[in-house]
């Protein structure tokens, strides 16, 4: 099987059995077992307020973990820009490219990343969405050699040139990546619908800029490498039931294991069940299988993977097994650019 680039999502997740410093040793430990593997890059997005995923200070993550690595690309998947200004975000992250040059990617969505009531407590300006083309812009500028704001200048940030992403699970993100000459990452692992469309969209209309010459298409996907199909089958059902609960469930109150059992045996499975629709499941040969698959369907020139597991140490075994099947390994920059195959 030819080998082709693979990068990681991780969200930090929390098992019901495990607390969150243990989540991020598990992420450490994951990052160090990706960079042993050859995995391009691994991300962290930012999410508020939910039980089972730590990384909503993603920048605070993201340092702690380029602080226990020594190579691997690290970076947002995404940061929600509409929650934040550019001003502070281009400083998070020029720090983090002071601190560990080459290795800092920055991805940028536009969603907010969470639910409503904690949409308020984040005080997000209700036209802030309206703004990210030109906020996203404005970082960029700020993260140049010379702002774009008179007398404003982000310190750290200026000049060290973080790469730009753009995600999304829409054809707005992919009209704005392409306008912007940036790469485009595709939620597929969780908002699969519009994948192909928001694909050809970007590449039909892909201008190119000083960061990338020709399009660049991440596209996500899940992944459950197991020991035997038997696990991984069973590690899927657990997916699905810890995705029932995390969706249905309101406010504090969860739903029980019952109320679970009822839900997937009912139509509003359809949900849980479309999120899930890219998943490669099953022993790592298996699961490798099916990314090449992908892969080929999808044109996308790197594979983010997301690894399901009800546990830190399973999604290392995850990450292990895939990698032991597929050479994730492939040609990026030192820089942070990259070139399409």
């Amino acid at each position: 099987m030819d080998s082709f680039p693979l990068s990681i999502l991780d969200l930090a997740a929390v098992g019901s059995e495990e607390t969150i410093a243990e989540s991020f040793a598990g992420s450490v430990e994951l990052a160090r077992t990706a960079e042993r593997a050859g995995y391009q890059r691994v991300w962290y997005a930012e999410h508020h307020n939910i039980a089972s995923i730590a990384s909503s200070a993603t920048a605070v993550l993201i340092a702690h973990i380029a602080a226990n690595t020594e190579t691997i690309r690290l970076g947002s998947g995404g940061v929600m820009l509409p929650n934040h200004s550019p001003l502070v975000i281009a400083e998070q992250f020029g720090t983090l490219a002071e601190l560990h040059p080459g290795r800092i990617d920055l991805g940028l969505g536009r969603a907010p990343g969470t639910d409503q009531v904690t949409w308020r407590a984040l005080r997000r300006d209700p036209l802030a969405s309206d703004r990210f083309p030109q906020d996203v812009v404005e970082l960029q500028g700020l993260l140049s050699d010379k702002s774009p704001l008179p007398g404003i200048h982000a310190i750290p940030g200026e000049g060290t040139h973080v790469p730009l992403y753009i995600l999304g699970s829409s054809l707005f993100g992919a009209q704005l990546a392409a306008e912007l000459g940036l790469p485009y990452a595709f939620a597929s692992h969780f908002a699969p619908a519009s994948l192909f469309e928001a694909i050809a969209a970007y590449r039909e209309h892909f201008k190119p800029s000083s960061q990338l010459e020709s399009p660049h298409v991440i596209a996500g996907v899940g992944v459950i490498a197991a020991d035997s199909a038997e696990e991984a089958a069973e590690q899927l059902e657990a997916t699905r039931r810890a995705r029932a609960r995390n969706l249905f469930s309101r406010g504090d109150r969860q739903l029980t294991s019952e109320e679970v059992d009822a839900l997937l045996a009912s139509p509003r499975a359809a949900v849980v069940d479309e999120m899930l629709t890219y998943t490669a499941t099953g022993t790592a040969e298996e699961a490798a299988a099916y990314l090449e698959d992908f892969r080929q369907r999808t044109g996308a020139d790197e594979l983010i993977t997301v690894h399901y597991a009800s546990t830190a140490a399973g999604r290392v075994r995850s990450v292990e097994l895939l990698a032991g099947a597929v050479d994730p390994a492939g040609e990026r920059a030192a820089d942070g650019t990259i070139s399409s195959p």
